[in-house]
């Protein structure tokens, strides 16, 4: 089995995102979808493994990419924060823009809300956020991308209990 995680806006506030780590630290590597707010450093230092990190709408006087168009566990993926694709109305305008650009599956962030949206040509995955959560419950969500031994995706939404 291989596996990753994905999380989003963190906004500065990376205690949870330790939490997470320590909870996984098999990983191969992490996806961060935007609103990292500087944090991106200090993930470089914990992480131990490959980062892949976007910027957000939040992220200002940074050298993060807008969007990574990356090739990962045999899957053509395209990593946004999702601001620009109107994702807190639907993820439909990201999905084609990354079947536009041959991708099979989407990263996103900036509704606060976890998601996984299996969709014609594309499955779009937003992990929530792990500082401010809006979904009912609020609790703070990530995302863990495992391959099976038949090649195929699992997506898990993970939640953390306050603590």
């Amino acid at each position: 089995m291989r596996k990753a995680l994905i999380v989003s806006d963190t906004h500065g506030n990376n205690r949870n995102l330790i939490r997470v780590l320590d909870m996984h630290p098999d990983v191969e590597f992490i996806i961060h979808c935007g609103d990292i707010e500087n944090g991106e450093d200090e993930l470089r230092c914990r992480a131990g493994c490959p980062l892949y990190i976007v910027a957000g709408n939040n992220d200002f006087f940074n050298a993060l990419p807008r969007e990574l168009e990356e090739n990962l566990f045999g899957h053509r993926v395209l990593i946004t924060h999702g601001h620009y694709y109107r994702v807190s109305f639907s993820p439909e305008m990201l999905r084609q823009e990354a079947i536009s650009r041959e991708c099979d599956i989407a990263f996103f962030g900036h509704t606060h809300r976890p998601e996984v949206s299996y969709g014609e040509g594309c499955i779009c995955v937003n992990p929530g956020s792990l500082s401010y959560p809006r979904q009912e419950g609020h609790k703070p969500s990530f995302c863990i991308w495992e391959i099976d031994d038949k090649a195929q995706e699992h997506f898990t939404i993970g939640y953390l209990t306050e603590m």
